[in-house]
């Protein structure tokens, strides 16, 4: 029979169901997708031979977590992931507060209705969707907010004095039992909150206001914690940690490439978007980059984190920033342009901590100087590097290039220029597509003009060129011939 279909308790004995602990739920279903070679943790990138590895191993150890890392590292959603690996339902003695299990009740409720009804009691299925529980931790949460307090108004109602345990209310947390439990940003809990927890983890009795109740209360603890907040707001009492089985340490992306995936499947873009916008692969490595280069810039705090929703940020407002600019200009489709970064530099400038020397160069200029080093570095990448010193008569792969603008007026890129009009203008300067065909001669052809855009904006990085911001857009040129003719 299904299980499922069992409405009293005498219909559950019957059914030959057996009460299993969260942990042993969790373990024996892990066991499971791990001998059918299943993904345990989906959508989850970069983890696979660190972070993963290590929470499986403290869920088959029946473990409670600590998750510890820097914003942005995937704590919470691993977290959640963690309800997959919980049977699809449970039974629940129907109206019990702390879900209680038919065969082990722990509620006085639950013993006195079960002793009234026998086998006839009352049961109802409990989703493994609406086993878990998640509180923010913040300095004003309270034990009773977590644990539980008298109730003054329960009292009056059931004409009954405040020595009887029936008018305690329930917190967070029993309320919470055989389900999964997470506090987020634990250091920030205070301390003799932190303490409140021991007994729970430990012994599984609860005390509220003189009532010693002894409830083994059946939760998987998860906590999430950032290594800044060790310092800079709290810590985790040692008595706490020294109850926590597992502690997890997460970290960002190490490659470019899994940093893609993840932006890629976190960003929000419209299907309008994905429609009417083409984005070079080369854009989509600059974005990426882009926090690469923060996570080691000077003007960063490094100790803060630069999140993984840096790059989400940018690559929305990026997509934003091309749809915005065709609009006006009226073209139907359009591709990423390089100057549509600095539609970008709102989301970098909200996502990270400067250090006194940021604070100084201020946000916006620090958002410009890391996309202008995400810009070198890729660069090197796909040409040959650029000498900061060299002989006088040594020649280099982008003589050519200068020559042109030494001999030429002045490339102007503007903003909002039309697709046809920006194309004519790069399409003028022939030594790109030379030096192109030469080191890269299988580059896509549709994302062709955003890799001159690319090497113009590298070549004034790296001083050969001159770029000068005005009002609309970007001037290129060469800067001895502007030198000469300013004589």
């Amino acid at each position: 029979m299904d299980i499922k279909k069992s409405k009293t308790l005498g219909e559950l004995k019957k059914s030959g169901y057996q009460s299993l602990s969260i942990k042993d739920e969790l373990r024996n279903n892990l066991i499971q997708k791990l001998r059918n070679q299943e993904t345990v943790f989906e959508g989850v990138w970069g983890y696979e031979n660190s972070v993963i590895p290590e929470l499986e191993t403290a869920i088959l150890s029946k473990h409670n977590i600590n998750l510890l890392g820097l914003r942005g590292q995937a704590k919470t959603r691993l977290a959640r992931l963690m309800v997959s690996l919980l049977d699809e339902y449970i039974p629940v003695v129907e109206g019990s507060e702390i879900n209680d299990d038919p065969l082990q009740p722990l509620s006085r409720y639950a013993k006195e209705l079960i002793k009234e009804k026998g086998d006839d009691t009352p049961i109802t299925w409990l989703h493994r969707d609406e086993r878990f529980f998640e509180k923010l931790a913040t300095p004003d949460v309270t034990v009773a907010d977590l644990i539980g307090d008298i109730d003054p108004i329960k009292a009056m109602n059931l004409k009954l004095n405040y020595a009887d345990d029936r008018v305690i209310h329930f917190g967070m947390i029993p309320r919470a039992n055989r389900s999964i439990f997470v506090i987020n940003e634990i250091p920030d809990l205070q301390a003799r909150i932190q303490v409140s927890l021991f007994n729970i983890l430990q012994e599984g009795d609860i005390q509220i206001r003189g009532f010693k109740l002894r409830l083994p209360l059946d939760i998987q603890f998860i906590f999430t914690a950032n290594p800044e907040d060790y310092t800079n707001r709290g810590s985790i009492v040692t008595p706490l940690k020294d109850r926590i089985g597992s502690q997890i340490l997460t970290h960002y992306p190490k490659s470019v490439d899994i940093a893609e995936k993840i932006t890629e499947q976190e960003a929000n873009i419209l299907q309008g978007q994905k429609d009417t916008i083409h984005v070079p692969k080369l854009a989509r490595r600059l974005v990426e980059q882009i926090s690469f280069e923060a996570r080691k810039s000077e003007y960063v705090d490094v100790k803060s984190g630069v999140s993984a929703r840096m790059s989400i940020s940018i690559f929305e407002n990026l997509l934003s920033t091309a749809e915005r600019r065709s609009l006006l200009t009226e073209d139907d489709t359009t591709s990423i342009r390089l100057l549509d970064f600095f539609g970008t530099i709102p989301a970098i400038t909200g996502k990270v901590e400067l250090v006194y020397e940021g604070e100084q160069e201020g946000a916006d200029a620090v958002a410009q100087i890391l996309i202008s080093n995400a810009v070198k570095t890729i660069f090197v990448e796909l040409f040959p590097e650029i000498k900061k010193l060299k002989r006088e008569d040594e020649k280099t792969p982008y003589d050519a290039i200068s020559q042109w603008f030494y001999s030429s007026e002045a490339i102007e890129l503007l903003d909002d220029m039309d697709d046809t009009y920006f194309k004519e203008q790069l399409d003028v300067i022939k030594p790109l597509d030379q030096l192109i065909a030469k080191y890269q001669p299988e580059f896509p052809k549709e994302d062709m003009y955003f890799l001159k855009e690319f090497i113009l904006w590298a070549l004034s990085e790296f001083k050969i060129l001159n770029k000068e911001r005005f009002t609309k857009g970007f001037q290129f040129n060469d800067p001895l011939a502007n030198y000469i003719r300013g004589i």
